[in-house]
């Protein structure tokens, strides 16, 4: 099967990630389509607008003629243009899915795009187990990240002191970056804690902020009830992580991996994760442990080879 992937800018850099997964896992072809970027993390990028020249147009026109299936991202949709190409002109025949990230308007307006994929009949993907209680008709598509990323591979050498936090937060009002601020300042004082640093990246380039987490010993992604692709990146690299994992978040994954263990630790709210950097702060076999554990959940039941495998499937549905 021939896709092409059509989005503005490319979500945490899963449009990328799942590009290069199906091309290296799957028997099907993939390209990807980005019009602009944000927050200047510099993803890899195939063919992205604003850099194309002439050549580069008739590539897409030709890919647009030659897709047997156009998977959307974020709220791009075939009244998308792509330079001088309208991609409505090119829809007849094809089949055409929606991949949804939790865009704000998205969020603010489930029903309004309930009711439009309803009207034309199309199928749709949510990025976290989340959004389906906004779009319950959807099927939920894990993020990937490549094990085989070198910056995405444990550090072989342990850290030193003091024990870094680290936090890699889009937007800090939606992450909690307020309260892992006040808990890590809450336990600055304890006698019985090492020295401790909270580190957030922030407007960094993607390969930078992978350095900075990977040299942190604890990972904090967000208290929002699901897990952010920071999670996938930094238990990957053998990080003990902390989020705020609900009931229904931890439902769905568990039925996707098929195991009951999540190498998750679990806190929502400030004195449970102050308790939970405490923790593990004191104690570096714990984190060591937790990390070896967190790598090995990767490697068994998250591979990008098992995420396209159900990307495939459900193509093959669509």
């Amino acid at each position: 099967m021939r896709i092409l992937m059509i989005s503005t800018n490319d979500p945490a850099g899963m449009g990328i990630a799942f590009t290069k997964a199906i091309n290296r896992y799957t028997e099907h072809q993939c390209r990807l389509v980005t019009t602009a970027e944000r927050y200047g993390f510099a993803y890899e990028t195939d063919l992205h607008v604003p850099d194309l020249g002439p050549d580069g147009f008739e590539v897409i026109d030709h890919l647009l003629r030659e897709a047997d299936l156009i998977h959307f991202h974020i709220l791009a949709d075939e009244h998308i243009e792509l330079g001088p190409i309208r991609v409505r002109d090119y829809i007849q025949g094809k089949r055409i899915v929606h991949h949804h990230h939790g865009h704000p308007h998205f969020r603010a307006n489930p029903g309004l795009y309930r009711d439009k994929y309803k009207k034309l009949g199309r199928r749709v993907l949510v990025s976290t187990p989340d959004l389906l209680r906004l779009l319950p008709e959807a099927a939920w598509m894990p993020n990937l990240v490549e094990l085989d990323d070198p910056l995405l591979l444990p550090r072989p050498e342990p850290l030193s002191p003091p024990v870094v936090v680290g936090h890699s937060p889009t937007r800090k009002e939606l992450k909690n970056t307020e309260e892992l601020q006040r808990a890590v300042a809450s336990l600055h004082s304890r006698q019985d804690l090492p020295e401790l640093r909270l580190m957030v990246i922030e407007n960094t380039p993607h390969h930078a902020c992978l350095e900075q987490k990977r040299a942190s010993h604890i990972v904090f992604d967000h208290m929002q009830g699901y897990y952010g692709v920071s999670s996938l990146e930094s238990l990957a690299q053998g990080r003990p992580v902390i989020a705020g994992l609900d009931d229904w978040n931890i439902g769905h994954i568990k039925e996707f991996t098929g195991t009951d263990f999540l190498p998750w630790t679990i806190a929502r709210d400030t004195d449970s994760l102050s308790r939970a950097i405490a923790q593990l702060a004191r104690d570096s076999g714990l984190r060591r442990e937790q990390g070896e554990r967190a790598r090995a959940f990767m490697e068994r039941y998250w591979h990008p080879r098992r995420v396209v495998q159900r990307l495939a499937a459900w193509y093959g549905e669509a």
